[in-house]
């Protein structure tokens, strides 16, 4: 009888929503390349987010350095070991946390955001669009340098941050075969390769400007990269024969704000990592819960310029909620 008396109560608790019997939120750990970058903190914001609305526990880990594969390779590991419901994870480099994702993805679902891996063990990924980025990165560089010089003709650059890095790799990519395909008087004279230090990226503008005369416009693919060389272009905005140096760059945050507003930057293309850290939870926890999910998801990125920097939905992506 008192066992009746017992089950009928814990039915009708359920029945009613009480917490007769004691529910753990299901752990997804989010895994980002830099856990110091503004744009990695507002991917953890859209997470952390996601978790006190959907009730799940979201871990937020990731090295302090783009740069520290093998501390994102042990994160990753360590991850595993706690046994979460699911793993979200951008990896740092393509080749290097391909095998580590196999691996992981023996015990445990992983969702890949931002970046590929060499690896066919993720259950969703989420992205920009990295080569259509770059499409668009051309399409707004060719139309600065229209703007500047009645057509888009001349000589252009690219600079990318870090080798073997894939969404710039594909973004690179894009770029070149907008240009090739759609503005044939326009030049690629010179394709750099930084470090992730915005240091680099000036010295390499600098270098750009001394060593091609006749420049008109850079395609910076990173907002580290592009941050580098707007600090040279504030100084030094001309190439050598006098005329105005056109950057279109990716990302932003407050120094790549106010070098658009200053003119350093003709153009950001800006992604929306809030919302690729928010839906990586939820998609993570439908996985979780064996519900068929998308294998491929594009989070799009928005082209802002000095005309549209006040619109509500430019100020939504360039000062997100981080906290």
């Amino acid at each position: 009888m008192n066992k009746l008396v017992v089950a009928a109560g814990i039915a009708a608790s359920l029945a009613f929503g009480a917490p007769a019997l004691a529910q753990t939120k299901p752990t997804i750990p989010i895994i980002v390349k830099d856990t110091t970058s503004p744009y990695w903190q507002t991917v953890l914001a859209g997470a952390r987010k996601a978790g006190q609305v959907l009730g799940v526990n979201v871990p937020e880990l990731g090295p302090k350095s783009e740069s520290d594969i093998d501390g994102q390779i042990s994160i990753l590991k360590n991850a595993v070991a706690s046994n979460p419901a699911a793993i979200i994870i951008a990896p740092a480099q393509f080749a290097a946390l391909g095998k580590p994702i196999d691996e992981a993805a023996h015990k445990v679902k992983i969702i890949g955001i931002d970046s590929p891996a060499d690896s066919k063990a993720f259950t969703s990924f989420l992205t920009t669009d990295n080569e259509q980025s770059g499409r668009f990165a051309a399409d707004a560089l060719a139309e600065a340098i229209k703007r500047t010089y009645a057509d888009a003709e001349g000589d252009v650059a690219l600079i990318t941050s870090l080798p073997g890095v894939a969404s710039l790799d594909q973004r690179a990519k894009g770029f070149k075969e907008q240009i090739a395909a759609k503005y044939g008087a326009l030049d690629i004279v010179a394709e750099k390769v930084g470090d992730g230090n915005a240091t680099t990226g000036s010295g390499i503008m600098m270098d750009l400007i001394t060593g091609h005369p006749e420049l008109r416009g850079v395609f910076a693919s990173n907002p580290v990269m592009t941050q580098g060389a707007a600090q040279t272009l504030a100084q030094n905005s001309t190439n050598k024969t006098g005329d105005k140096i056109n950057l279109v760059g990716f990302g932003s945050n407050d120094e790549l704000v106010k070098s658009l507003q200053n003119g350093a930057i003709a153009a950001l293309l800006v992604p929306d990592p809030f919302r690729m850290g928010y839906d990586g939870v939820k998609i993570a926890l439908a996985a979780s819960r064996g519900q068929q999910v998308p294998a491929n998801v594009d989070t799009g990125a928005n082209l802002i310029t000095k005309a549209n920097i006040s619109s509500a939905r430019s100020q939504e992506l360039l000062n997100p909620k981080i906290k």
